[in-house]
């Protein structure tokens, strides 16, 4: 039996978006750009994934662009804000815990001269929101911030961003790949410029994605050479992919709310398990304010590493958060950031559910988990938490 519990990476893909790729990978063969019959079959599956996408984030078809999934649409938000932006305005606000997909861009724009503010988060992984507004001047082109944050799950409260960005006519970007599925999304109440979605974290195909361009938004295209995704994005379009992530919006908006309080439920019970099981073991990111469906728990006395690897042979999927470089596990940017030590950081591990997720995994999981961290910490005599600080 395997136990699932990483859809913070990326979820199963739902039987119904199974069901609809099969069907139009039998069926659909025409290019959406064609004007004969095959075309404008495709043509119209296409505009229909993008209105169920639209309803998703509420909002309007015309305004959804389709892209090979979360890291292209905050590459394109942030470079093409960054290259539309006038000369006057050289500076990008965001926040020290982002994702990579938009860590990476921040480098590089600096190398080209911008000046990258990034604001600090508290040790529960919020980002203030008025530290975020004071940063915001006439200078500033971009503000991209994440709704939820992968690593731990805290939901970012935008308000007085919004309204800083709005008045001073900086762009606003949200990353809301992790908030897409687990919180409601309406960009009118969350006053966005651009938001990002993908469809693999909320039961979709990988690959695609989409990224919400309000019309006013003066964004620079990221290829050329067609009119497609309304001049934003040349290329014939991933329709199989887009008729998918259409099918998983459409699962998603009519079930949300069940949905989210079926994972609290489960979340609670597998918190308060290991709690109990496990002396010492700590959440990182706010009991409150957070998705219900990410745990991360900092485990004592291992490696995170170790416990992974453990886990995974027993059956339990779950992930470190953090990036892999050159064969080694770094420290989690996001705990550092939130004051967590770097033997913290590698103790840690992210727990996450989903719409697969049953309340017998989680009953086998708060079983395995704690037999697995005994063994571990009983094996694991070369841990040594003061050498890695």
């Amino acid at each position: 039996m395997r136990i699932y519990l990483d859809h913070n990476a990326g979820s199963p893909m739902r039987p119904a978006v199974r069901d609809a790729i099969a069907r139009v990978g039998a069926a659909a063969h025409g290019n959406p750009a064609s004007v004969h019959r095959s075309g404008q079959h495709a043509r119209r599956a296409l505009e229909q994934a993008r209105e169920q996408v639209a309803a998703l984030i509420g909002a309007s078809a015309r305004a959804i662009v389709f892209t090979s999934g979360g890291t292209e649409s905050n590459n394109l938000a942030i470079f093409g804000a960054a290259r539309a932006a006038g000369g006057d305005r050289r500076r990008i606000v965001t926040s020290a815990i982002e994702h990579s997909s938009v860590m990476a861009p921040m480098a590089d724009l600096e190398a080209r001269g911008f000046e990258v503010i990034r604001i600090a988060p508290d040790r529960d992984g919020r980002v203030n929101p008025e530290k975020v507004a004071a940063a915001i001047d006439n200078g500033v082109a971009l503000v991209t911030i994440g709704l939820v944050n992968a690593e731990v799950g805290t939901i970012m409260d935008v308000g007085a961003v919004a309204r800083k960005a709005t008045r001073v006519g900086a762009l606003f970007h949200l990353d809301a790949a992790q908030a897409a599925g687990r919180i409601k999304l309406r960009v009118e109440e969350l006053s966005c410029d651009l938001m990002t979605v993908s469809a693999h974290k909320i039961g979709g195909p990988a690959g695609c994605g989409a990224l919400f361009v309000r019309p006013r938004a003066r964004v620079a295209p990221s290829m050329l050479g067609g009119p497609q995704e309304s001049g934003m994005r040349a290329g014939t379009p991933n329709l199989i992919g887009a008729i998918g992530f259409g099918v998983a919006a459409a699962e998603v908006s009519g079930a949300l709310e069940d949905e989210r309080a079926r994972i609290a439920v489960l979340g609670d019970a597998l918190l308060e398990h290991l709690s109990a099981a496990i002396p010492g073991v700590r959440l990182n990111g706010a009991r409150n304010g957070r998705v219900a469906n990410t745990l991360n728990l900092t485990f004592p006395g291992v490696l995170g590493e170790s416990m992974l690897i453990a886990l995974d042979l027993e059956g339990v999927e779950v992930s470190m958060g953090s990036a892999c470089a050159a064969g080694a596990v770094e420290p989690s940017h996001v705990l550092t950031a939130m004051g967590r030590s770097a033997a913290e950081a590698r103790s840690s591990l992210r727990i996450s559910a989903g719409w697969s997720t049953t309340a017998n995994d989680i009953a086998h999981a708060a079983e395995i988990i704690p037999r697995v961290w005994r063994r571990v910490a009983g094996a694991e005599p070369a841990f040594d938490a003061e050498a890695l600080r």
